[in-house]
């Protein structure tokens, strides 16, 4: 399973935050300190370096670090299609600002010698992001490799735990403050999912001049220019015929939801449910064949 649609169509806030994490990443590696970008309850409370903890939410220790990391952080963009680009701006704000005070308090409540310095890098948000994707994105193929049964998305969990684990106890603490700020923002305390930040904000990720990577998913580009619904070449690259779709009962909401969230576009979803008998997963299945075309 992929995020849906290839590249940061629609997930401008997911596109900076990755360029971001790659410009401090390359810039504090070129000049030597990146061994020096984790941050302890030292280096905040007593000499005041405040500046290590804005370094630490975008700027991975290493390369291995990087590469999982902005993988993960690429493949969680289907949320920003899901939710919007507002909301989501508000979920990393969330999930930055508890896990960091979670981790401060955990070090201030443990006193452990060996924890005194945490490694630095966008964990809060990567790991909350594993909530949504525990509970909201479907298995859509299950297999077996010696015995063993294995989903679409063990890959992801896998590079998860990799991470998780990277620097043993200075990642493992970061990535469950993370964990944890993702279930207190799904149990929707302080009713955080219905805030909403100021249109200019989240709207200036979208009017920043870095060029989109990948191109718009092929119902998108057989659009009409004046509508909003596809092309009857649209529909059939999608394999559905046109006559067809107008004595075909609507499929449900909820379906179609699942697959939105998963990051394809709505009218797709909505044909390849028709296609598919409102079969979810051979739905799924439809729409991850037709980006291959």
């Amino acid at each position: 399973m992929n995020g849906g649609p290839s590249g940061f169509n629609n997930a401008p806030v997911t596109r900076t935050v990755v360029i971001a994490s790659v410009l401090f990443t390359v810039l504090f590696g070129i000049r030597g300190r990146s061994s020096k970008l984790g941050w302890s309850y030292q280096d905040i409370f007593k000499k005041l370096q405040i500046w290590k903890l804005i370094v630490s939410v975008f700027a991975f220790s290493s390369t291995p670090e990087l590469v999982i990391g902005i993988y993960l952080l690429y493949f969680f963009r289907v949320f920003e299609r899901q939710i919007g680009s507002n909301k989501y701006s508000v979920f990393i704000f969330f999930s930055v600002i508890v896990s960091l005070l979670l981790e401060v308090l955990v070090l201030k409540l443990l006193r452990d010698p060996s924890m005194t310095i945490m490694t630095s890098g966008p964990y809060g948000l990567i790991f909350s992001s594993f909530v949504p994707f525990y509970f909201d994105i479907p298995v859509s193929t299950q297999f077996r490799v010696l015995g063993f049964q294995f989903s679409n998305k063990t890959f992801t969990y896998l590079a998860g735990l990799q991470l998780l684990l990277s620097s043993w106890k200075r990642s493992l603490l970061p990535g469950i403050c993370g964990i944890l700020a993702g279930l207190l923002h799904r149990l929707n305390v302080f009713h955080i999912r219905r805030l909403k930040f100021p249109n200019f904000i989240a709207s200036f990720f979208s009017r920043l001049s870095w060029p989109s990577m990948g191109s718009a998913s092929p119902t998108e580009q057989g659009r009409n220019v004046v509508g909003n619904a596809p092309t009857s070449a649209a529909l059939q690259v999608e394999g559905i015929h046109p006559a067809r779709l107008s004595s075909t009962v609507n499929p449900p909401e909820d379906s179609i939801a699942t697959l939105v969230s998963m990051g394809f576009d709505r009218n797709s979803a909505r044909q390849a449910l028709i296609r598919a008998r409102n079969d979810i997963n051979a739905a799924t299945n439809i729409l991850l064949e037709s980006q291959t075309h």
